[in-house]
């Protein structure tokens, strides 16, 4: 566990995009409010509702978090961004986002938060892969995971197991990063390159996830390939862009 007595006390912003969670969404925010990481830091909860069209935001208005409420649905990448735009305005040392369907344990939340308070790194990534415990994602996810991870080595040299994990932390310059651009339509895989080529320090930690615990993915096998597609051209546009500006 984080513990320390010299470090000053960061604030730190728990991001949850939400979008049709009405089954699992008090059970994150309530098990995030139960942790306790030793006067390292304090938390708070941003959830953001993704104009969702079931009872989500009359759930969050019950539960004990900060929420913002879009008004149009922006998809993951654009109400990231929207968390990420909130953490850094007020001033936050540290973003973490989280699902919200229950798939990422706040007990888990301590081993991507220590690398940062370390000053190991400035992106920390959760991942399933690197100890194999716990929910490991369908066999086509998994292929395309193998897939992003080769991809992201070719372009910039980086080897990122569990690319599209959405269980992740930054610090203060990886949020002004994100604040400033943040890829909007598949931004987990996407922001592994543009983090990379700002040359920030990217660690990946093993983490234990589990199932959903609620709703319904929007990825499912028929729409895999798809996906891969899509994701592929969204990292190779932002490699050019931003491989560009660098030059």
């Amino acid at each position: 566990m984080i513990s320390n007595t010299l470090r000053p006390v960061a604030r730190v912003l728990v991001i949850i995009p939400c979008y049709n969670e009405e089954e699992a969404i008090t059970a994150v925010v309530q098990s995030i409010n139960k942790i306790d990481i030793n006067n390292v830091a304090t938390i708070d909860i941003l959830v953001v509702n993704d104009c969702s069209t079931d009872s989500t935001l009359d759930i969050l208005k019950q539960l004990n978090c900060k929420y913002l409420d879009l008004p149009v649905n922006l998809g993951i990448g654009g109400a990231m961004q929207a968390g990420y735009k909130f953490a850094f305005r007020n001033g936050y040392d540290v973003a973490v986002q989280m699902d919200g369907d229950g798939q990422h344990p706040a007990q888990e939340l301590h081993k991507i938060l220590l690398p940062i308070f370390n000053d190991e790194a400035d992106v920390v990534i959760g991942s399933r892969f690197l100890v194999k415990e716990g929910f490991q994602s369908s066999i086509a996810r998994r292929i395309g995971i193998k897939y992003f991870r080769w991809l992201n080595q070719f372009l910039i040299g980086i080897t990122v197991h569990d690319s599209t994990s959405g269980f992740r932390a930054f610090n203060g310059q990886a949020l002004q990063l994100a604040n400033d651009y943040y890829p909007d339509e598949y931004p987990e895989p996407e922001s592994i390159v543009q983090f990379g080529l700002s040359n920030l320090r990217i660690k990946e930690i093993a983490v234990t996830m589990q199932e959903r615990q609620g709703g319904v993915s929007s990825i499912n096998t028929s729409r895999a390939f798809y996906y891969m597609l899509k994701v592929t051209l969204g990292i190779l546009f932002i490699y050019i862009r931003l491989f560009n500006k660098r030059t």
